[in-house]
């Protein structure tokens, strides 16, 4: 784990990225978040620069709560704020995420592919597996004030119980989602170390919006 705080990217040309997602209407196929952290209870980004993206985005957000792909994919690379498991930044950047889907350790670095974006790359990986989760997968269901949640746990080399007993713990990706409509929005996504049967477990007894998910609302 980083010991000090990263270093920032510059502004402007991630600025041009989420302007290009917005031009591909792609930052639809995400649901709302907070910045607030569910474990340290304190913002992950400030104000000035949550606005920033929101309106690189042509999104009318309203600070703490506004689009989770602006500030998972984009916003957690400009943070600072140290978490029990580290910095926000570290699951794009540190590869274990990126194995764990079957992509390249770079795949979802800030300027690894010239041909796309960021969101782009990461909604590509993960989108289709809420919808349609794999037969190996780990999956639960869970409804929430009236709102449709899912949590799919899936590793490139498949989730079993061999695997886990040679192990002892794995990496396998999560990936949480809320229904809107007919279709499902992404919240988030990060490698995960341990029992997916844990994970489900809980997310089954406690049914409540996690992983800094907010209420739908139309931005």
């Amino acid at each position: 784990m980083q010991t000090s705080a990263p270093q920032p990217p510059d502004l402007a040309p991630v600025l041009d990225l989420i302007a290009q997602d917005a031009r591909q209407n792609r930052f639809s196929r995400w649901g709302t978040s907070t910045v607030i952290d569910e474990n340290t209870g304190e913002p992950v980004i400030d104000r000035p620069l949550f606005d920033a993206l929101h309106a690189a985005a042509g999104l009318d957000a309203q600070y703490p709560i506004g689009n989770a792909g602006v500030i998972h994919v984009y916003g957690y690379w400009f943070s600072t704020a140290l978490t029990p498991y580290g910095y926000k930044r570290d699951r794009w950047q540190n590869g274990e995420l990126a194995a764990a889907l079957g992509q390249p350790e770079t795949r979802f670095h800030l300027f690894s592919d010239p041909t796309s974006t960021p969101l782009q790359r990461v909604t590509a990986a993960t989108l289709p597996l809420l919808r349609q989760p794999p037969t190996d997968a780990k999956v639960a269901g869970a409804q929430v004030d009236g709102l449709d949640t899912r949590v799919v746990l899936v590793a490139a080399d498949g989730i079993t119980a061999d695997r886990l007993a040679a192990n002892g713990s794995s990496i396998c990706a999560l990936i949480y989602g809320i229904r809107r409509g007919e279709d499902w929005q992404l919240i988030t996504t990060f490698p995960l170390a341990g029992d997916p049967d844990v994970v489900v477990a809980d997310f089954l007894a406690d049914r409540r919006l996690r992983w800094n998910a907010a209420p739908q609302r139309d931005l």
